[in-house]
């Protein structure tokens, strides 16, 4: 692949939902980022123009051997380059991703560009990027452009994070950290087989659990509807 500018940016990444698509701002125009570079707006028409959001890639932490999905829209606005994807699950990495960035441990978007035209000020040393030649936006775990970020990964509507699940086992189901970890990880038969096995009288105390576990996803999936 031809060596390829690279800036990233905290992606102001929006919801990701339950088909893995997100939108997001991949550069933030007139933002000065840790490379010390800035993008003016207007600096992807034409490029847009010529390639259009299916000719753009969309890979994980720029790497062309891992696509892992596709662009919907990519376009500029007065705040910076907007995006819409979606992450293909069909593909392992697809769905390692989408798990993280529902996890809140993705969430930098970074491009990858060829400079058409920029310039240097001399006095503060800011490298004003005027034009570029848009490659590829890849989803990276540490973005140079702090604003950039993914602005939201829409939760499913009935479907809590494993976050969400931890917390209302906790203070629902009134188990401990560990037990809520175990019924998340390997179900509710393996915490109640180990309590009885602890115990020698699991069933009575499993079944009131059950309840109340049931209860709790209850209460979780009304307010994810709210």
């Amino acid at each position: 692949m031809i060596p390829l500018d690279r800036k990233f940016a905290a992606s102001e990444l929006g919801d990701v939902d339950e088909t893995g698509t997100f939108t997001g701002y991949a550069s933030v125009f007139g933002a000065v980022d840790l490379g010390q570079e800035v993008v003016a707006a207007g600096a992807f028409t034409k490029s847009l123009a010529e390639r259009g959001a299916a000719g753009i890639r969309m890979l994980f932490q720029h790497n062309p051997d891992e696509p892992i999905g596709h662009w919907l829209s990519v376009e500029e606005d007065a705040h910076g380059l907007k995006v819409r994807g979606r992450i293909s699950t069909e593909v392992a990495r697809g769905r390692e991703v989408l798990a993280l960035m529902q996890a809140g441990g993705l969430d930098g978007l970074s491009i990858g560009f060829k400079t058409v035209r920029a310039k240097t000020d001399a006095a503060t040393g800011v490298r004003h990027i005027f034009e570029a030649d848009l490659w590829e936006i890849s989803i990276v775990t540490f973005p140079m452009l702090p604003e950039a970020r993914v602005a939201a990964v829409k939760a499913a509507p009935a479907l809590p994070t494993v976050r969400d699940f931890e917390r209302w086992l906790v203070r629902d189901a009134g188990l401990t950290r560990r037990q809520a970890r175990t019924v998340i990880t390997k179900g509710f038969a393996a915490l109640d087989r180990g309590r009885e096995a602890a115990s020698g009288t699991g069933a009575k105390d499993g079944i009131v659990l059950a309840h109340t576990i049931r209860r709790a996803a209850d209460l979780l999936t009304l307010k994810t509807k709210e």
